[in-house]
């Protein structure tokens, strides 16, 4: 997914090569699902997993989330997070063989399509959509099409900013717009605005990763135990009920430019993972497999897989259930080991 902005979490470590270090460095962004990281840092629980495994893990902040993924993929870090089509989209696409780590969420009604004076998704017909083009925002407004018999060819696509979108909402002219919170909230507050189309209906699609390349992986499996250790760690402090998981959403919502109140919110249309045995489950159910060849066909069609592509499945994208693409070609994994091994209790 192309969340083009702060606005999305990422993860990424420092410069690397193919030979083990003992030395990485994350780092994020702002968005819903990837708030535990920076939590997981003050709260010093990186570290303490990055001593058990005798690491040193530094977290950082980053405000730009695409160039974290650029430069996640020339080699200036060695893992970020990112949602499935980014994945796809960039890394995979440039040639770096990427592996996702830990399955942290989906989007479950974060992303959706708003109509200002029109009730239902149909009457889209003809609009022009102001959204962030090529990113998921994009590709949620393809697949609600789709769920009313129309195409892209029904509309016109409008390249928005989305620092740009808030604003440009009210504007005369403007009827139509995808986007995701939390700029969608401050949307749907608006005079007129309708959400008529949502992630809640395309239920796993938008998937929200931590991606690590697949050699700094394979030669570092502590860093793949130790970031997997201390992503539930965060998750089962986030998910407690009482006083412990107040004090934490709020940190988190605090950090994000919201309140408890806002962070729950936005919670509540994200299908989060607090549990391994969740993420493992859904990385291994054949729906994935289908999501992604969804997303490649999309990414096909808009030219997202490079220059040499000759179709869809020019990239392999390998799943528990399967292979979807050039299995000879394969550049991006989804691979529940390590999340496994937290289900189990072997970290």
């Amino acid at each position: 997914m192309k969340r083009i902005a702060a606005l999305l979490l990422t993860l990424t470590f420092s410069s690397f090569s193919a030979a083990a270090t003992d030395s990485f460095k994350i780092c994020w962004s702002i968005y819903v699902g990837w708030m535990p990281w920076g939590y997981g840092s003050e709260q010093k629980i990186i570290d303490k997993w990055a001593k058990k495994y005798d690491l040193d893990i530094e977290v950082v902040q980053i405000n730009d989330y695409i160039e974290s993924i650029n430069q996640y993929t020339t080699g200036a870090f060695a893992a970020c997070s990112m949602t499935n089509m980014d994945a796809l989209t960039i890394p995979a696409a440039g040639g770096v063989d990427s592996t996702a780590l830990i399955v942290g969420d989906f989007s479950n009604g974060n992303d959706a399509v708003v109509l200002k004076g029109y009730e239902e998704l149909k009457d889209i017909k003809g609009q022009q959509v102001n959204l962030v083009e090529l990113s998921v925002s994009h590709y949620l407004l393809a697949r609600g099409l789709e769920s009313v018999g129309m195409t892209e060819s029904d509309v016109t696509v409008v390249n928005t900013s989305d620092a740009d979108m808030v604003a440009v909402f009210p504007t005369a002219g403007v009827t139509s717009v995808a986007t995701w919170n939390p700029l969608l909230s401050e949307i749907l507050n608006m005079p007129g605005s309708n959400k008529v189309f949502d992630s809640s209906m395309i239920p796993g699609e938008i998937i929200d990763l931590l991606v690590i390349n697949t050699e700094v992986l394979e030669a570092n499996p502590n860093l793949g135990k130790a970031l997997t250790g201390a992503w539930y760690e965060i998750m089962a402090t986030m998910s407690d009920a009482g006083k412990k998981g107040i004090a934490a959403r709020t940190e988190m919502g605090v950090a994000s430019g919201t309140d408890l109140a806002g962070y729950e919110s936005q919670l509540a249309s994200t299908k989060m993972f607090y549990t391994p045995a969740s993420a493992v489950e859904f990385t291994n159910s054949a729906a994935l497999k289908t999501t992604m060849k969804n997303v490649a066909e999309f990414s096909f069609k808009h030219g997202l897989l490079g220059d040499g592509a000759p179709d869809a499945g020019f990239i392999g994208i390998e799943t528990p259930a399967g292979v979807f693409g050039n299995s000879k070609n394969i550049k991006l994994r989804f691979d529940p080991t390590y999340m496994q091994m937290a289900a189990d209790g072997k970290l």
